[in-house]
């Protein structure tokens, strides 16, 4: 079981612009954290704009059209649940090294939430529902929001 994240203060950023990008598979657990990452860039006051991409494997290209539109940071959501084959793997590994290779091409910040699980049932627990026990939709926005402040 993953720990609960520290207890975090969310400064206001009332000029800030958020792309919220989600992937579309598993929409319900992805509708559930765009909520959260909606949620933490209302308490700060940023303007957000969701931004839908067909799979997880589409967001760091997303990223870096967001920030060629002018965006300030992204929040990068999605889900990927372990299979059969090693298509999972593939897919984890791209997705990651291709949003941290789009936040440094354009030095801005982007939160990471994409789940990536074993099961369908993990992918709720962290999704921010009432019966989660995470909400890394929130946790992500917050953290590209307080990666935005030290710029």
């Amino acid at each position: 079981m993953a720990g609960h994240a520290p207890e975090v203060s969310i400064k206001e950023i009332p000029n800030a612009t958020i792309a919220i990008i989600s992937a579309t598979w598993h929409d319900d657990i992805c509708a559930d954290l765009i909520i959260g990452a909606q949620r933490a860039c209302a308490l700060a006051k940023a303007k957000s704009e969701v931004i839908r991409v067909p799979g997880s494997f589409e967001l760091p290209l997303a990223a870096q059209f967001a920030f060629e539109k002018g965006f300030d940071a992204a929040v990068v959501l999605g889900v990927v649940i372990q299979g059969e084959t090693p298509h999972f793997d593939y897919v984890c590994q791209g997705v990651t090294q291709g949003v941290i290779d789009v936040s440094l091409k354009f030095s801005r910040p982007i939160g990471f939430g994409v789940l990536t699980v074993n099961t369908l049932e993990q992918a709720i627990a962290r999704c921010g529902r009432p019966e989660s026990f995470e909400d890394k939709g929130f946790d992500s926005a917050v953290a590209a929001l307080t990666l935005l402040l030290q710029k």
